[in-house]
C-alpha cells in the first residue's frame, strides 16, 4: 500500500494527497504533519518505512468538504485519490488514482465556494519588451477572458481580476518574480512548466475549446502573449478537473478603453465591495444586493466593478429597470426565490461532478425559468432577449423528471436515486430487496414452529449478513441443519441452507442494484452534455433578470431616480445623496441625510472644498463618485435628478495610511497615489483629492497641494473635487477660471459646533479643529491650551508679511550678458571673410580668451 501511495504522491509533490482508505482520507509523512498543523487533527504513527515510523493523519470522507474549505482558505491544494478498482479484483491493494485536484482557483464544489463571488484562476505570461499576457477563467462560469498590458499596469489588472490563484512559468526573471510576489497579496502562486506557456499551443487550444477555425470573431487572433497564458491556464484547469472543459465556450478580449477604470485605491476608498476594515458590510454592494439567487448576486457584483464606457449597455439596463418598476419585479422575484444555482450546476454537469439533489434542483429551476419567460415575453429590449434565453432545452425537464426520484439520496453510491418505473431491471432488483423483510418474518415464524424455540430471531447486519439467533438456554432444541456462524456471550448465531441461498440472492441484488443505478446515472449525465450550452445561456439569463429585479426594487425602496446621459462632458446632480450613509442613518434613526447639488462642466471643472472636519466633505465627494458609478453601471441613482457626460475613470486619493510591508510611509504612499492619478487621469476622468499634502510639513504640503491642483486644472483638465484645510488654496479660483470655491456649512453655539452638512458657495472661514477635538473627548486642559495657542498664531499671522502668491507662474531667470568672445563671434559673417580676414579674426578671438 505504501508503495502505491508513494508512486501517486510522486506525481503531486507540492500538493496534499487525500488517500482514500475505507471511510477516511489519510495523509502520510510531511503531508500528515502539515495537515495536522493546519486542521488541528491528531497525528499517529503506524508501522515502519525506511526504518522510520509512518506518520499519519486522516479526515472522515463524509465530512471532507469542511476540511477542504479550511485548507483552501490557507492557500493549499489537495489531490483527491479514490479507490477505483474492485476489492479482491487483483493481488495487492485496491487500485487507486487521483480523480481531481482541488485548488483555490478551480473550485466547483458548492460547499467550498462563496455564494456571491467566483473562484478565478489567472495565468500571467512575461513577454518581451515589458509586455504581459493574461488569461483568466472562472471554471463554474465557463467564461474565458484574455488581455495584454504593459508590465507597469500588471498590479491594476490583478486587482481588477481578483484571482483566487495565480499561475506563472518557472523561467520568469527574478525581477518579475519579485514583482508578482509583491502584487499578489494573499493570492497563492502556482508555478507551471515553461513549455506550457507557448503562444502556438495556446492558439490551438483556444480554437479547440471554442470549436472554431479562427479567433478573429472574438478579436483574439493577434494576442500572442495572452495565447501563451491561455495555454497554461487551460492545461492546468483540465489537470485539476481530470477532464476537458466542455462547458467553456465563451471568450472575451478585455481591452483598455472598454471599461471605466476603477483603480485599487478607488475600489478601496469608495468601499464598493469591502469596507476599509476589510468587512463585507456596509458597502455599496451589500446595499444593492437584494438578489434572490447567488447567480444574480455575482452578476450584480461584476456590473458594479466593471462598468462599461459604452452608454448603450447602461441604457438597456435602465430601460429594463423602468419596465420592471411598473410592478412586474415583485412577481418575478417571487418566482426567483429558492431557484437553484443553475450556473454552477451546469459547470458540474459538464465536469461530470454533479450530484443527484443538484439535478433535482435544476429540474425545478427549469420549471421556474419557463414561467419567468412567459412573464417577460413581449417586453421590449433586454427583457425580450432574456425571455428567449430562459426557455429550457427541449426534453431536458422531461428527462430529469423521468429519471430521478423527487427526493433522491445525497450521493449515487447510497442508492435510492433513480425513479421507480424508469428501468425494469432496477425495479426487479429492488423488488427482491423490498421482499426481504417479508421473507425474514415468514422464515422466523416457520423456524419457531419447527424448532419449538419461542424466542428465535432471524436478523441481518452488514458485517455477518443474515443469521438465526438462539439464546444459550435453547441450544438443545437447535435442528441438525443449523450451521454455527457466530458465538456471542449469551447466544449463538446460525445459518441454514435456505437462509444462505436467500442471502446470496438478496446481497447480490443489492450490489447489482447499486451498480445499475450508477450506470443509469452516468447515462443521464451523458445525455445532459448536449444541453450544457443552452443551460449556460439560461443561467446567465436568470442571473441578469435577478440583478435587474434587485436594482428595480432598490430604486423604489430607496427613492432613487433614473439618470440621463449627455454627449457633452459634465456631471450634474440635483439633491444627491450618499446611498450607504443614508441607509445607515435610516437604520439607526439618526436623522435624515442632507442632500447636495453638484455641477461640473467645461466651464467649471474643479471644486475647492473647505470646511470643518466631521462636516461631510469626504461624504460629499464619495457620494458624487458613487452616483456617477451607479449611473454608469445602469442603475438608478440616489438623487432627485442626474445628468452624466462621458467618463473614462474614477480616481481617488482619500485618507491617511501607510504600507510598511512595502517600505512606504504615509506620505510616500500619499504621493505615490497622487502621482498615479496625475499620470493616468484625463479630461473625462473624475478625480477626488482629499487633504493632499497633509503628511509632511506645512510649507511642503501647501506647495505640493498647490502644484497638484494647478496640474489637474491646467493640464489634465479632469473633473476634480479638491478638499483641503489649507485656506491659502482658496485663492486658487481667483487665478484659475474653471475652479470654484465651496465649503461645508457649520455654525458655533457657544463652545459647541453644529455641522450643517450643506455644500455652500464660497470658502470656509474656519476649520473648527479644536471644537472637533473637544467632541472627541480631548481633555479640557489640552483644549484650553490649544485655544490660546490658536489665538496667538492667528494674531502673529495678521502681523506677518503679505501672503505669498502660490499660483504665480514660476519666474524665468534673466539671461546672462554675452561674453567678449560670444559678442565677437556674433559680429562675424563667415561668408564675407577672405582667408586673410578669417585668420586675423581667429588671432583676435585667441587674444580675447587669454588671461
Amino acid at each position: 500500500m505504501m508503495a502505491q501511495y508513494l508512486a501517486i504522491k510522486a506525481g503531486y509533490p507540492d500538493t496534499l494527497v487525500f488517500y482514500r482508505m475505507g471511510d477516511f482520507y489519510e495523509l502520510f509523512f510531511d503531508d500528515a504533519e502539515k495537515a495536522a498543523r493546519l486542521l488541528d487533527i491528531t497525528l499517529t504513527r503506524r508501522g515502519m518505512s525506511a526504518g522510520e515510523p509512518v506518520v499519519m493523519a486522516g479526515v472522515p470522507f463524509h465530512s471532507v468538504e469542511s476540511y477542504l474549505a479550511r485548507l483552501i482558505r490557507c492557500g493549499e491544494s489537495v489531490a483527491i485519490c479514490e479507490q477505483v478498482g474492485e476489492v479482491g479484483a487483483s493481488k495487492g491493494p485496491v487500485e487507486r488514482k487521483v480523480i481531481r485536484v482541488v485548488t483555490p482557483g478551480t473550485l466547483t464544489d458548492t460547499e467550498l465556494l462563496n455564494e456571491k463571488s467566483e473562484a478565478v484562476l489567472l495565468a500571467v505570461h512575461q513577454g518581451p519588451r515589458h509586455k504581459v499576457g493574461l488569461a483568466w477563467l472562472s471554471v463554474t462560469q465557463g467564461a474565458l477572458q484574455l488581455a495584454e498590458c504593459d508590465g507597469d499596469a500588471l498590479g491594476d489588472w490583478i486587482v481588477r481580476v481578483a484571482p483566487s490563484e495565480l499561475l506563472h512559468a518557472a523561467d520568469i526573471t527574478p525581477v518579475f518574480r519579485d514583482r508578482l510576489q509583491l502584487l499578489r497579496g494573499p493570492v497563492p502562486l502556482t508555478q507551471r512548466p515553461d513549455f506550457q506557456f507557448d503562444p502556438g499551443l495556446g492558439q490551438r487550444k483556444l480554437l479547440e475549446q471554442l470549436q472554431a477555425a479562427s479567433l478573429a470573431a472574438w478579436g483574439a487572433d493577434e494576442l500572442p502573449h495572452a495565447h501563451a497564458a491561455a495555454a497554461a491556464l487551460l492545461a492546468y484547469a483540465e489537470h485539476t478537473q481530470g477532464r476537458s472543459l466542455s462547458h467553456v465556450r465563451q471568450l472575451q478580449v478585455v481591452r483598455d478603453g472598454e471599461r471605466i477604470e476603477l483603480p485599487p485605491a478607488t475600489r478601496r476608498n469608495l468601499e464598493l465591495v469591502q469596507t476599509l476594515r476589510g468587512e463585507d458590510s456596509p458597502t455599496l454592494f451589500s446595499l444593492l444586493d437584494t438578489c434572490m439567487t447567488g447567480m444574480g448576486s455575482r452578476m450584480l457584483r461584476s456590473w458594479l466593478l466593471e462598468p462599461p464606457r459604452d452608454r448603450a449597455v447602461a441604457t438597456q439596463r435602465l430601460d429594463a429597470i423602468a419596465g420592471l418598476r411598473e410592478g412586474l419585479w415583485q412577481k418575478l422575484r417571487a418566482e426567483l426565490k429558492g431557484v437553484s444555482d443553475v450556473e454552477r450546476i451546469t459547470a458540474r454537469i459538464a465536469l461530470r461532478q454533479v450530484r443527484p439533489r443538484e439535478l433535482v434542483g435544476l429540474r425545478w429551476a427549469l420549471d421556474k425559468a419557463l414561467q419567468l419567460s412567459a412573464h417577460v415575453q413581449g417586453l421590449p429590449g433586454l427583457l425580450s432577449d432574456t425571455a428567449h434565453d430562459l426557455l429550457p432545452p427541449p426534453g431536458c425537464v422531461e428527462r430529469l423528471a423521468a429519471t430521478l426520484r423527487e427526493d433522491p439520496s445525497a450521493l449515487v453510491r447510497d442508492g435510492g436515486v433513480i425513479a421507480t418505473g424508469h428501468d425494469a431491471e432496477l425495479d426487479e432488483l429492488r423488488a427482491i430487496q423490498d421482499n426481504c423483510d417479508g421473507f425474514l418474518l415468514e422464515l422466523e415464524t416457520r423456524e419457531r414452529a419447527r424448532s419449538g424455540i419461542a424466542n428465535l430471531r432471524v436478523q441481518y447486519n452488514k458485517v455477518h449478513g443474515f443469521y438465526i439467533e438462539v439464546t444459550q438456554g435453547q441450544l438443545d432444541k437447535v435442528p441438525d441443519d443449523y450451521k454455527r456462524r457466530q458465538t456471542l456471550k449469551n447466544a449463538e448465531r446460525f445459518i441454514t441452507p435456505e437462509l444462505k441461498a436467500f442471502e446470496d440472492k438478496a446481497l447480490s441484488a443489492q450490489e447489482r442494484a447499486l451498480a445499475r443505478e450508477k450506470w443509469l446515472y452516468d447515462q443521464l449525465q451523458d445525455a445532459l452534455q448536449e444541453h450544457v450550452p443552452a443551460l449556460g445561456r439560461l443561467a446567465r439569463a436568470l442571473a441578469s433578470l435577478d440583478a435587474l429585479c434587485a436594482l428595480a426594487e432598490r430604486s423604489l425602496t430607496l427613492n432613487w431616480c433614473r439618470p440621463q446621459f449627455m454627449k457633452e462632458p459634465g456631471i450634474e446632480i440635483a439633491q444627491g445623496r450618499h446611498p450607504v450613509v443614508e441607509a445607515r442613518l435610516a437604520e439607526t434613526s439618526s436623522g435624515a441625510f442632507i442632500p447636495n447639488d453638484t455641477r461640473l462642466g467645461p466651464k467649471q471643472r474643479m471644486q475647492v472644498i473647505t470646511g470643518p472636519n466631521m462636516g461631510g466633505k469626504s461624504t460629499y465627494m464619495r457620494q458624487v463618485a458613487l452616483v456617477c458609478l451607479l449611473a454608469a453601471m445602469g442603475s438608478y441613482v440616489p438623487a432627485q435628478a442626474c445628468r452624466l457626460g462621458p467618463m473614462d475613470a474614477i480616481h481617488t486619493r482619500i485618507g491617511a495610511a501607510d504600507d510598511l510591508a512595502n517600505a512606504q510611509s504615509t506620505f510616500m504612499l500619499e504621493m505615490t497615489e497622487a502621482a498615479q492619478i496625475l499620470h493616468g487621469a484625463t479630461a473625462q476622468s473624475l478625480v477626488l483629492m482629499d487633504e493632499i499634502g497633509r503628511g509632511t510639513s506645512t510649507f511642503d504640503g501647501l506647495a505640493l497641494a498647490s502644484g497638484i491642483a494647478a496640474h489637474l486644472h491646467d493640464r489634465t483638465q479632469a473633473f476634480t473635487l479638491f478638499a483641503t484645510h489649507y485656506f491659502e488654496l482658496t485663492e486658487f479660483p481667483a487665478r484659475h477660471h474653471c475652479a470654484l470655491n465651496v465649503h461645508v456649512g457649520a455654525t458655533e453655539s457657544g463652545a459647541d459646533i453644529v455641522f450643517l452638512h450643506e455644500i455652500q458657495p464660497g470658502p470656509a472661514s474656519r476649520s473648527y479643529g479644536i471644537q472637533v477635538a473637544r467632541l472627541a473627548g480631548m481633555p479640557s486642559g489640552v483644549v484650553n491650551h490649544a485655544r490660546h495657542a490658536l489665538a496667538a498664531l492667528e494674531q502673529h499671522q495678521e502681523q506677518s508679511r503679505e501672503q505669498v502668491d502660490l499660483f504665480a507662474p514660476p519666474p524665468v531667470a534673466d539671461a546672462p550678458a554675452p561674453s567678449k568672445v560670444e559678442a565677437a563671434l556674433a559680429a562675424l559673417d563667415p561668408d564675407a571673410l577672405t582667408p586673410r580676414d578669417a585668420l586675423d579674426a581667429l588671432y583676435t578671438l585667441k587674444k580675447l580668451i587669454q588671461p
